[in-house]
């Protein structure tokens, strides 16, 4: 499942997610599944017919991510690969930042993180013309709807998903993002 929040020139992409790591840390060894969120670029195209044609919108480059992962062979809410990703180096996600308050309330965290997109903005060392102020307003007024909506994805993770089943059907929509 992919839903995406487009706003001027920022998005929030959320998807559900399966993967085995096949050179994993230690410690990380196995499969993992959860939802990701990124805050994304979002391009806008000059429309290519009347004033009535749709406007081409590309998701382009993740400025930020968000794990809320387990381990499949792990206890369902224990959030143990729980991290986010405080920098991107293009496409890549920089190093893995695991903290407390994300694993322990992670919808909380969540929230407040994306109430909060000027802040996020500077702590990834992005520049600060990434997001207009309807971005920043937007963001804030939609954080209670994303959230919910990672939290059923959560929810439908964990109630699809045992370690069997993950490598049947979960492998096969592993994340869009």
């Amino acid at each position: 499942m992919l839903y995406l929040f487009g706003f001027e020139q920022i998005g929030v992409a959320v998807s559900d997610i399966y993967f085995v790591d096949p050179n994993p840390e230690r410690g990380q060894e196995g499969a993992e599944r959860g939802v990701r969120l990124e805050l994304r670029r979002l391009e806008q195209s000059e429309l290519k017919g009347s004033i009535y044609s749709a406007r081409p919108i590309t998701v382009e480059r993740p400025l930020w991510r968000v794990d809320l992962l387990e381990s499949v062979s792990g206890t369902p809410g224990s959030f143990d690969r729980t991290h986010h990703h405080p920098g991107m180096n293009g496409w890549e996600p920089g190093r893995r930042v695991f903290d407390h308050a994300l694993s322990g309330e992670p919808l909380k965290w969540l929230a407040e993180r994306l109430s909060d997109l000027e802040g996020v903005l500077k702590e990834v060392g992005a520049d600060p013309g990434e997001a207009t102020p309807a971005d920043v307003t937007g963001l804030r007024e939609r954080a209670p709807e994303i959230v919910e909506i990672v939290g059923r994805l959560l929810d439908r993770v964990r109630a699809t998903a045992t370690p069997d089943e993950a490598t049947t059907s979960t492998s096969l929509r592993a994340s869009w993002l």
